[in-house]
């Protein structure tokens, strides 16, 4: 199969030196790699910003804002198999961004923020029959419930989810969720495990 897999967080820049982000570190996409390259598959790995070592055998695609991570998945989705989104794509962007560095000037600052495309979204809609998309949520409560809505919503085959508490740390607590078969935990387990668990259900599902 040809794994196209995204990874790390995006920057929506203020001005060229500021940016908005979040906390993922690109570890789970990473590991996602290097589990579907183990099984003997291709990837293309889509990152955003991080410090972590490419995956040996992997297509590297680099980029930094959600609108660049959306050309790339365009770009590379028609020639893959399976899609799994781990990337932590921001929601919003400032409307315009400054060319030159804003000066501090003790006085309140507003950002006019707008959002981002819904790169999971798209794939769903554009998908073929043949092709696999499997999405990340994060949820803080009602964590079953927003998953399962998500799943069907941006009609996704298979969906991933944790909680906060997931982020940053070695080993968590995550829920994979089918659109053709029921709920299954995988309890304080490496990202690696976790990342082993994903790719054998996705070749379950192309089976």
């Amino acid at each position: 199969m040809h794994f196209l897999i995204t990874a790390g967080g995006t920057r929506e820049y203020i001005d060229p030196v500021r940016f908005i982000s979040n906390a993922s570190s690109g570890r789970m996409g990473f590991a996602l790699a290097r589990a579907a390259l183990k099984s003997g598959h291709r990837v293309t790995l889509i990152t955003g910003a991080t410090a972590l070592r490419p995956p040996v055998a992997a297509k590297m695609v680099n980029v930094e804002t959600a609108a660049e991570m959306f050309e790339a998945v365009k770009k590379h989705f028609p020639r893959c198999d399976c899609l799994v989104m781990a990337a932590a794509v921001s929601d919003y962007t400032p409307v315009k961004r400054a060319k030159a560095k804003i000066k501090s000037s003790g006085r309140a600052l507003t950002i006019k923020l707008e959002p981002t495309a819904d790169i999971l979204k798209w794939a769903g809609a554009h998908k073929k029959r043949s092709q696999i998309v499997v999405g990340f949520a994060l949820e803080d409560r009602n964590v079953r419930a927003n998953a399962e809505r998500k799943l069907r919503a941006k009609n996704l085959d298979m969906i991933v989810v944790n909680t906060p508490a997931a982020i940053g740390v070695a080993r968590s607590t995550i829920e994979i969720k089918g659109r053709d078969f029921g709920w299954l935990r995988v309890r304080n387990a490496s990202k690696v495990t976790i990342a082993r668990r994903i790719i054998s259900r996705v070749e379950g599902l192309a089976e």
